[in-house]
């Protein structure tokens, strides 16, 4: 079993530049800033998830790796090794979702990180995948307003084209958490529907495009996934948890992974959150 991890680092010059000539406007501090813990979501995986075997670190250039990334066993994977070159720049993660499965030696289990969710007490395999089935926990809706609703109806229409199904009246969205993938099933979904696939990437984000939930709904249409079950995560979203809930999360968990959402901070509040929060994973792995 292998981790996939997508990075960017929006304070990079390097990556600056190129976003504002591919888009041609300056990138969203709030959308792309960096909080400096992708270090604890590798210790994270490494320390409670002894059974991954290799972690890969998905960037678009090298001026993304961080220097710390050079001394440790982390495979660094750039985006024009799995993604086609009409594609890039790209500085859309439903794109970069596409491609996953294409990272040469990936291993057919694989689990996939944003790299805001993180690993806070010890896990199992069994809670990643059942007799070779993944377990992700879904739900069902009926409406489909906002971009991250309607990238998330889009996926579930494809999965359902690419297994021969009708559409439905409801979709089902998987939670957010870290998602425990099958590389076949990401090869079958592409080999069905490839052309819908690539006609829904585009740099930016898109009502139009389609998110990696199209292989999970894929697995969790075709019986691939084990249905009633879910992955043991909080999800905390800045905007309405304070510093003291966020840091409890990570010190004391009653949950497996915590998914630490950054929304709408202003500068200030992201500065002092940042701050809050390295604190208390430095406490985590150093006291």
């Amino acid at each position: 079993m292998d981790a996939v991890i997508t990075y960017v680092d929006g304070n990079d010059p390097v990556w600056r530049k190129s976003f504002a000539q591919a888009v041609g406007v300056p990138a969203i501090e709030k959308r792309y800033r960096d909080w400096g813990t992708l270090v604890y979501l590798v210790r994270g995986i490494r320390r409670y998830m002894p059974f991954i075997r290799n972690i890969f670190l998905v960037v678009s250039g090298e001026s993304q790796v961080p220097s710390w990334v050079s001394g440790s066993d982390v495979r660094v994977v750039l985006h024009s090794e799995i993604i086609p070159q009409r594609f890039l720049p790209v500085f859309n993660s439903t794109a970069i979702e596409m491609f996953l499965h294409r990272i040469p030696g990936l291993d057919e289990q694989f689990v996939y990180f944003n790299d805001d969710m993180f690993p806070v007490r010890p896990t199992r395999e069994e809670e990643f995948y059942v007799e070779g089935k993944s377990v992700i926990g879904f739900r069902k809706h009926l409406f489909h307003f906002g971009l991250y609703k309607q990238q998330t109806y889009n996926a579930d229409l494809l999965a359902r084209k690419a297994l021969g199904m009708a559409p439905g009246l409801i979709f089902v969205r998987p939670q957010h958490t870290c998602s425990p993938m099958q590389k076949s099933a990401c090869e079958e979904v592409y080999a069905r529907i490839g052309d819908e696939l690539e006609a829904s990437i585009s740099p930016l984000r898109e009502k139009y495009n389609v998110n990696q939930y199209v292989f999970l709904d894929y697995l969790y249409y075709g019986g691939r996934a084990v249905k009633g079950a879910a992955i043991s995560n909080l999800h905390l979203s800045l905007a309405v948890k304070s510093a003291d809930q966020v840091c409890d999360a990570i010190l004391n968990p009653r949950t497996s992974f915590v998914c630490i959402n950054d929304v709408k901070l202003s500068e200030p509040q992201y500065l002092e959150m940042k701050t809050r929060i390295l604190e208390a994973f430095e406490k985590k792995y150093y006291e």
